[in-house]
């Protein structure tokens, strides 16, 4: 867990100190930075609709420590879903740029993959495709989060636990597209990967989502792990 956790922050370190990288860089945060604030707005919308719908009634002693932790989890709750949102989409939307950030951090590491010549909404449309395997689980295990909702306090914190690690395995199919596109790997091959080196990846993506919810950093973390990842031996 430890090696994925550093993992990310050296593609983030690497990512902010080579000019060649940061070229890129600013060309993706306007588009992240827009797709950002729209999905901010939903996050809201979602975490006070599902706190009022779960809030307990009544006037008994314990109504507001039960409203703290209900308002807590719905908050969790949305925050994760605009994270894992955010990434599908927001990777998808830049992905030439993403391309060509693995090509130029692999010349860094000489490494010499070819360039994706397809045109922007082909590799856009290509990034969401390989999305839609990873985020139908994702759905699955969706449900069983939702069918524990009802479950007062006990349920919805097993829900929330449930949706976490869901959501970090999505995060690690999402974050990987680009440098296992490049490499020709295909969706059990990718799958494969995260089972050998499961805690590596519990590492990378636990961490990529715990910056994703702080905002403007987040902003750094897709482009950070396409950088991490297309070093020598680290996918």
């Amino acid at each position: 867990m430890i090696e994925g956790a550093l993992t990310l922050l050296a593609g983030i370190r690497l990512l902010l100190s080579q000019a060649t990288l940061r070229q890129l860089l600013w060309r993706m945060l306007a588009l992240l930075s827009l797709l950002m604030l729209l999905l901010m707005a939903g996050v809201f919308f979602l975490a006070d609709y599902a706190a009022h719908l779960w809030l307990p009634e009544g006037d008994a002693w314990y109504w507001i420590a039960l409203s703290w932790i209900v308002w807590l989890i719905a908050s969790l709750l949305a925050i994760l879903t605009g994270v894992i949102s955010f990434t599908a989409l927001g990777s998808a939307a830049i992905a030439p740029w993403l391309d060509q950030l693995a090509l130029r951090t692999e010349l860094l590491h000489g490494i010499d993959l070819p360039e994706n010549r397809s045109s922007w909404w082909q590799q856009s449309i290509t990034a969401l495709i390989h999305s839609i395997r990873p985020l139908g689980i994702l759905l699955t295990w969706g449900c069983v989060a939702l069918l524990l909702l009802w479950i007062p306090v006990i349920g919805q914190l097993a829900a929330m636990l449930i949706w976490g690690y869901a959501g970090i395995r999505f995060l690690c199919f999402e974050l990987m597209d680009t440098s296992a596109s490049r490499r020709g790997w295909n969706y059990a091959q990718r799958k494969a990967q995260i089972k050998q080196r499961s805690f590596f990846w519990l590492g990378f993506g636990g961490l990529a989502m715990a910056i994703l919810a702080v905002p403007i950093v987040n902003l750094l973390v897709i482009p950070a792990a396409v950088v991490a990842l297309s070093t020598p031996s680290k996918t």
